[in-house]
C-alpha cells in the first residue's frame, strides 16, 4: 500500500481519528446523555454490533496509511470497554501512529492510568465540569462525587500520563465554578480547557442563551489570574492555548460557538458500530463495519476512505446560525454515539 496524504473539499488534511469503542456510559451527563432520554431501559448496541479488537485495528492501520497520526479513543465510557488496554496495547503497536489518547470522565482511571501507560496510552482528557458536588452530581446524573474524578486524575498524572481536564460551561448551572476549577488545576500544574456547551445531537435542550462564550471565560480568569498566549503546536489544533503568567501551566479554551474552528478541522470520527463521520454534528456516516465484515480487500476500503475525505465540505459551526435563522432543522448524530 503506497501511502496517501489526503485533503477535503477545503484542502483541510485528514490527521486525527478518534474511535468510539462503546456507546455505553456509567454517566448521565446533561448535555450529552441525558437521564430522561438514556434512562434504565435505553437500548444500547448489542456487542455483535460493536467492531472487534482486531476490526478496529485494521481500520486504524488503513487510516494511519492515509495520513492519520492521533487516535483518540473515546465512547460512550471507552474504560467499561471488556479488556479495553488490550486494544490499546494492539492499536500502540501501528507503525506511523504518533499520538495515542484516551478521553473518559474519570471515575474508572485510578484503576486504570498505569495499565493504560503500560499499555502504550501517551495522553488521557478527563471530563470534570464541577468541584462543588451540589453541582456536579446534577451535572452528572448518577451522584458522583467530583472527589472520584480527581482521585483519577491524581492516579494517570502520578502514572507518567500527559492530563487534561476538560470542563463544558453551560450558564446558570455550572458557570460559578469556572474560577474554582481554574485555581486548583493551576495549583496542580494541570492544563485546563473550557469547552462551550454545544449544539450536539438533538436531546441536550440546547439553547444559544445557556452558552457562556469562550471570551468570557477567559476575561473572568484573566482579571484574577493574568494570562499569556500561547502559539498553537499544530495545524488544526483545537483549542486556543494560553499560559498563567509566570508559570509553564497551561489553559485553554474551545469555542465551537462563538469562534469556529471549521476552517482547520483535521478530525474524522468512527463510532462503535464502524460507522465514519466527518464532523461532531453529522447526521449520517458512512459504513465500514459491512465492508470490513464482507472481507474486502485493503485497497477496496482505502478506496472509500480517500472518496469519503475528498469529499467532505462539513463546517456546521461556520453556518450554525444560518440554521437557527432559517428555522431549518439538520439531523445530528448524538455525541454518546461518537465521542466528543
Amino acid at each position: 500500500m503506497n501511502e496517501i496524504k489526503l485533503q477535503d473539499a477545503y484542502s483541510r488534511p485528514l490527521r486525527d481519528l478518534r474511535i468510539s469503542v462503546t456507546d455505553r456510559c456509567n454517566f448521565r451527563c446533561v448535555y450529552c446523555m441525558p437521564s430522561d432520554i438514556f434512562g434504565p431501559d435505553y437500548s444500547f448496541m448489542p456487542r455483535e454490533e460493536l467492531l472487534t479488537f482486531e476490526e478496529i485495528v485494521r481500520l486504524a492501520r488503513l487510516f494511519v496509511n492515509r495520513g492519520v497520526e492521533k487516535i483518540r479513543l473515546t465512547g460512550g465510557e471507552p474504560l467499561l470497554r471488556k479488556n479495553f488496554p488490550v486494544l490499546v496495547s494492539m492499536l500502540s503497536q501501528i507503525d506511523g501512529l504518533k499520538d495515542l489518547s484516551v478521553t473518559t470522565n474519570g471515575l474508572l482511571l485510578r484503576k486504570f492510568a498505569p495499565i493504560l501507560k503500560e499499555a502504550g496510552v501517551h495522553r488521557v482528557n478527563v471530563s470534570l465540569d464541577a468541584l462543588d458536588n451540589e453541582i456536579f452530581t446534577k451535572m452528572n446524573g448518577v451522584n458522583v462525587r467530583s472527589e472520584s474524578v480527581l482521585s483519577g486524575i491524581d492516579a494517570a498524572k502520578e502514572s507518567g500520563l500527559t492530563v487534561k481536564v476538560n470542563m463544558v460551561v453551560k450558564k446558570g448551572m455550572n458557570d460559578t465554578e469556572i474560577l474554582p476549577m481554574a485555581r486548583v488545576f493551576r495549583e496542580k500544574g494541570i492544563t485546563l480547557r473550557f469547552i462551550e456547551f454545544m449544539d450536539v445531537g438533538a436531546t441536550n435542550g440546547w439553547k444559544m442563551d445557556e452558552v457562556v462564550t469562550s471570551k468570557e471565560i477567559h476575561a473572568a480568569i484573566h482579571r484574577e489570574m493574568p494570562l499569556e498566549p500561547v502559539d498553537p503546536n499544530y495545524f488544526g489544533e483545537v483549542a486556543k492555548r494560553y499560559r498563567y503568567a509566570g508559570t509553564d501551566t497551561e489553559i485553554g479554551f474551545i469555542s465551537s460557538v462563538s469562534a469556529a474552528f471549521c476552517s482547520s478541522c483535521t478530525r474524522a470520527r468512527l463510532s462503535a458500530d464502524g460507522r465514519l463521520y466527518t464532523c461532531l454534528f453529522a447526521g449520517k456516516g458512512v459504513p465500514f463495519r459491512e465492508l470490513v465484515r464482507s472481507h474486502a480487500a485493503d485497497d477496496e476500503i482505502l478506496s472509500v476512505i480517500d472518496s469519503t475525505w475528498n469529499k467532505r465540505d462539513d463546517r456546521y459551526s461556520e453556518l450554525r446560525s444560518q440554521f437557527y435563522e432559517s428555522g431549518k432543522q439538520k439531523e445530528r448524530i448524538e455525541m454518546s454515539y461518537i465521542g466528543g
